[in-house]
């Protein structure tokens, strides 16, 4: 049986935690900062844990992560 590809968009978006799920980057961070408020950018830095309707979806994509 052939190894299955990690999908290297993916692998890139998503880093996994030691309990097993993943954590990723926020959005609306990249650019127009300047209308933004320094505490909605100051609460945007921090990594999130996806969502358990996501996960399935991301482990297909990293089979080996």
């Amino acid at each position: 049986m052939p190894k299955i590809k990690t999908k290297r968009a993916a692998a890139k978006r998503f880093k996994r935690t030691g309990s097993g799920q993943f954590k990723h980057r926020q959005a609306y961070k990249n650019h127009i900062l300047t209308k933004k408020s320094a505490k909605r950018k100051r609460h945007l830095k921090h990594l999130v844990v996806l969502p358990a309707s996501d996960q399935e979806a991301v482990e297909r994509m990293m089979p080996y992560a």
